[in-house]
């Protein structure tokens, strides 16, 4: 997997063949081989890839900012899609080993690993194919050929919160998770710290999907959460985050005197929120909760391309690293000016180190 570099021109290479012939001595006999006994495959090319979680790579979430990196690194080297830089979708769990094994068989440089639901065949292809070198997103994985990318989703569902808590009239918002883990229990922690941080008074109704892919279960605890008069649910479901933006644009435009909102996560999901009532567009998401996966992962493999690859080191990204962030403030919600000073007074605060933002449901109460 390593890359090689050529110290001779190709027409020095061809006179020189008779006489590595007749020497045959073992160091020049290796630098010829370098350079011409892989034909192609030899060539100085720094080629990477990523296999998904059940999400998908379109999940307008985590995995597609996973990929949006991927692509950024790949557009800043000059890499062909398909033969310098893939990605393989995981249908199910069982796809996940699957997949890895296929990349290593193709000669990645580098093959990340989307979700801490990777991690356990991480862990295995990696500890059997020790010269591949991997990253995994979401989880730690302690192997010497295995780069862990963390996030303090924390700190960026804090400043959400402070949104939530601004925005409600009802004083009555809701937590979509998608399965329970170390990740999504961050982003809850730190969403509930920052509602109350804002606003004690704000009652939040917590409910989990158990699943990253299902938007229909998503549009029903939306609606479930709707109707006992939520007004602002924050989701970190992933793909099932779907179905809660669907059914605020539903409600929204059935009855567009009452607030219906929504706050995205990892990407920007404003696009999701967009409704037309009377000809207008309106948009029913508040803002989002930005977790730079494409930072990370174009960072990551910079470092590896430049021979810096941080095997058995965890990155950890957060407000400090430019890793998370909250998105513009839709120009639709009342409070909006409020929100960003806040915004901008916490996040001054978490930085300088002034507040620490639990991470764990522990360190919350």
């Amino acid at each position: 997997m390593k890359q090689r570099k050529f110290g001779f021109a190709l027409s020095l290479i061809l006179a020189a063949g008779t006489i590595l012939s007749a020497c045959g001595t073992g160091t020049d006999k290796a630098e010829n081989e370098d350079a011409t006994g892989n034909g192609e495959a030899a060539q100085n090319t720094f080629k990477l890839a990523m296999v998904t979680d059940t999400g998908g790579v379109d999940d307008k979430s985590f995995n597609q900012s996973s990929w949006k990196g991927i692509n950024d690194f790949a557009e800043e080297n000059g890499l062909k899609e398909g033969e310098e830089y893939t990605y393989l979708e995981s249908q199910s769990d069982a796809d996940y080993t699957t997949n890895l094994n296929s990349l290593v068989r193709q000669d990645f440089n580098l093959i990340y690993g989307i979700g801490f639901m990777l991690q356990e065949s991480i862990n295995e292809i990696a500890g059997q194919q020790k010269e591949a070198q991997f990253a995994i997103v979401d989880a730690v994985v302690d192997q010497p050929n295995v780069a862990s990318i963390l996030f303090k989703e924390q700190e960026a569902s804090f400043l959400a919160g402070i949104a939530a808590g601004l925005t409600t009239e009802s004083n009555k918002i809701g937590f979509l998770g998608g399965m329970k883990s170390d990740v999504v229990e961050r982003f809850e922690a730190g969403f509930r710290a920052g509602v109350k941080a804002v606003n004690p008074d704000a009652k939040i109704d917590i409910q989990y999907a158990e699943a990253f892919d299902k938007a229909e279960m998503g549009q029903s605890i939306a609606s479930r959460m709707y109707s006992s008069d939520v007004d602002v649910i924050f989701h970190a479901a992933g793909a099932t985050g779907n179905g809660l933006f669907k059914e605020a644009r539903d409600r929204k435009a059935k009855d567009p005197s009452n607030n219906y909102w929504a706050i995205g996560v990892d990407s920007d999901q404003s696009a999701e929120g967009i409704v037309e009532i009377d000809g207008e567009e309106h948009n029913v998401i508040i803002t989002s909760a930005l977790k730079r996966v494409d930072v990370a992962v174009k960072d990551l493999s910079t470092k590896t391309k430049e021979g810096n690859f941080p095997g058995g080191v965890t990155s950890v990204y957060g407000l400090a690293e430019n890793g998370v962030t909250l998105a513009e403030i839709n120009d639709e919600v009342a409070a909006k000016d409020e929100i960003e000073e806040k915004v901008a007074e916490y996040s001054e605060k978490i930085i300088n180190g002034e507040i620490v933002v639990p991470g764990t449901l522990d360190e919350l109460e």
